[in-house]
């Protein structure tokens, strides 16, 4: 249920709204086209949902990856290497893309602390990017747009977040687009929804409350109304999404809102959980203001009831202007809820 490019969020529509402007300058030398030979390096900062599912679908497409992060993954996508470093240090972020062609940002910081360390790291992503005239790919949510009444989120809205996060999310942004602005950097910025996939397991709400509570027979976990439509982003299509944007040279300089399967409501999604598992899935929802109350005690918590409203109201991710230009893209929701539900059925213990 993507909805159709409003207004002037199409490919080449009118000029572009503050979420979607495009950066102009690009630094004296630097190559204008992105990059696609398996001779030149692709460097993922963050080994997490993404960064893991990026570096293995470019290793796959042949191309030279390195991943950094602090600590060593406990598994590496085959075909690509890794690199130690602290990407708070901006030396040590700068030497770790060393002879990088593309960076990606996946970086992300710990939830109850995302508006302390989450700029930092990106500053330092950026400065690496700098450095080495690489392109930038950056990782993006939806949380700079904050409410929209229900309208389908394109990417000429402008950034009008109400929220702490929100605020940090759209201040974020416009670090990226100043750079570009200013000729120090190219960047291309990738937005999805709530992730889900293998291998996500906490820190989302389509996660281990969902998945792995239906697989044992216990009622999903979830906050606000399930009867709304609301947009999940696949984390093997946010992966794709980003790798086009770092190897097709018509992405640099815009944002994107990444492909996904179509928007339903969550209820429907549960339906389809209960079909592949064979037996109902029960709702326990959990009202906004026990959340708030809730978050009177729990950091997390009172993070969770400060963006409550994505899930108070239609929370539809509009993907038809990166349709429109790179192709049709992402994966059908029924097998990507069985892809999902084929790992959890992996994991020691798992029913």
């Amino acid at each position: 249920m993507n909805a159709p490019t409003a207004g002037t969020g199409g490919p080449g529509g009118g000029t572009p709204g503050q979420g979607s402007r495009r950066p102009s300058g690009v630094p004296e030398g630097q190559r204008q086209d992105p990059v696609t030979g398996e001779d030149r390096l692709h460097v993922v900062f963050g080994t997490g949902q993404v960064g893991r599912a990026l570096a293995g679908h470019l290793a796959d497409g042949g191309l030279a990856v390195r991943m950094v992060s602090r600590h060593r993954p406990a598994v590496l996508p085959g075909g690509a290497d890794w690199r130690a470093a602290d990407a708070t240090d901006p030396e040590a972020a700068a030497d770790a893309a060393k002879g990088a062609s593309v960076i990606y940002q996946c970086l992300n910081a710990p939830y109850t602390q995302w508006p302390e360390r989450f700029p930092p790291l990106q500053r330092a992503v950026l400065a690496a990017a700098e450095r080495t005239g690489a392109l930038l790919v950056s990782l993006e949510n939806l949380y700079g747009y904050g409410p929209t009444g229900g309208r389908p989120m394109t990417e000429d809205l402008p950034l009008a977040a109400t929220t702490v996060k929100g605020r940090t999310r759209a201040a974020m942004t416009a670090e990226l687009l100043a750079a570009a602005d200013a000729g120090r950097v190219r960047v291309a910025i990738g937005r999805a929804s709530d992730f889900f996939g293998p291998g996500v397991t906490q820190g989302s709400t389509l996660g281990e409350r969902v998945f792995g509570n239906a697989l044992a027979g216990r009622r999903a976990d979830f906050i606000g109304n399930p009867d709304l439509p609301h947009t999940y982003s696949y984390v093997p299509d946010i992966a794709a999404g980003l790798a086009t944007l770092g190897t097709d040279a018509r992405a640099a300089g815009q944002v994107w809102h990444l492909p996904g399967p179509p928007t339903v409501t969550t209820r429907a999604l549960l339906d389809l959980v209960a079909r592949e598992v064979g037996h109902q899935v029960g709702v326990r929802s959990v009202p906004r203001l026990a959340v708030r109350a809730l978050g009177l005690v729990s950091p997390v918590m009172r993070g969770l009831a400060e963006m409550s409203y994505q899930f108070d109201q239609p929370f539809i991710l509009d993907t038809s202007k990166y349709q429109a230009v790179f192709g049709a893209a992402g994966t059908p929701l029924a097998d990507a809820i069985a892809a999902t539900l084929a790992w959890y059925r992996t994991r020691p213990g798992t029913p």
